[in-house]
């Protein structure tokens, strides 16, 4: 899997899911910083929302070239049903690892 997504994290906006420990509450967000963004979710200063789930662990991101672009696609996966959102997750990351500790810190 590695080697598959490094060249995601040299692009210059994200789009990521995180969740908590127990994967029952999913959060998506956007950022032109993906490690700096996931560093302060993990430090607990990523936002109110973030915060009172305990939502830190990174289990999907997508790289785009564009802002607008990464902006667009989360909206689009915003108003995605969670089950849509679940295969999502899944399909890239099948055993929900944290990805922000594997590739990111």
């Amino acid at each position: 899997m590695k080697q598959n997504i490094d060249h995601l994290f040299h692009l210059n906006a994200h789009v990521y899911i995180l969740t908590n420990k127990g994967n029952t509450v999913l959060y998506i967000g956007i950022t032109t910083d993906l490690r700096k963004r996931i560093l302060q979710h993990s430090e607990g200063s990523g936002g109110v929302f973030t915060q009172k789930y305990r939502l830190n662990k990174l289990v999907y991101f997508e790289g785009f070239d564009r802002i607008t672009d990464a902006i667009h696609r989360e909206k689009q996966l915003k108003n995605w049903r969670r089950s849509w959102k679940k295969e999502l997750i899944t399909d890239f990351n099948p055993q929900w690892r944290d990805l922000g500790k594997e590739f990111l810190m």
